[in-house]
């Protein structure tokens, strides 16, 4: 039972932290490159919305920024939870991790992220213009990879420590 609360936990705060990294256009901004190139476009064709276009990161800053960041989450879950042999910790670890992947793609991107007005831009109103899905998707496969190091790293730490 104490390994779905934590996990109910992970997925309720990082809801939270997509909640609180949207609403209005600076702050959308932050997630350009994650909308629809419909949005894209319309974006750069604006003259006020073009001036706060980010620069785009590396595949490699965004895959160690990620790494870093689970690691350290997986970490603290795996001595909360006591997870002292490796294999377990791993699978749950993984498991933990591939499921807040998913939940990203299917519950925050799919049904809240691309229907709620908060993630809007404010001079970009055609709903239909948000629900492109092949960014999201490739998200999610670029997210494999990352929680699947994540879990072992952690594991291994943990395991070796405990």
């Amino acid at each position: 039972m104490k390994y779905i609360i934590v996990a109910i936990i992970l997925y309720g705060l990082f809801f939270g932290m997509c909640y609180l990294g949207t609403g209005g256009d600076k702050k959308n901004m932050k997630s350009f490159y994650s909308y629809p190139d419909a949005v894209q476009i319309k974006i750069r064709q604006n003259n006020d919305l073009s001036k706060m276009i980010p620069v785009k990161p590396s595949y490699l800053k965004s895959f160690l920024s990620n790494l870093m960041l689970f690691t350290i989450a997986f970490l603290v879950i795996g001595f909360v939870l006591k997870l002292s042999e490796f294999i377990p910790a791993f699978i749950y670890l993984l498991i933990l991790g591939e499921g807040l992947n998913l939940f990203d793609l299917l519950i925050i991107d799919c049904c809240w992220w691309s229907r709620t007005k908060r993630t809007h831009f404010t001079d970009i109103v055609d709903d239909n213009d948000y629900h492109g899905i092949s960014k999201h998707w490739a998200a999610f496969l670029r997210g494999i990879p990352v929680f699947a190091c994540a879990a072992m790293i952690a594991a291994a730490v943990i395991s070796a420590i405990i």
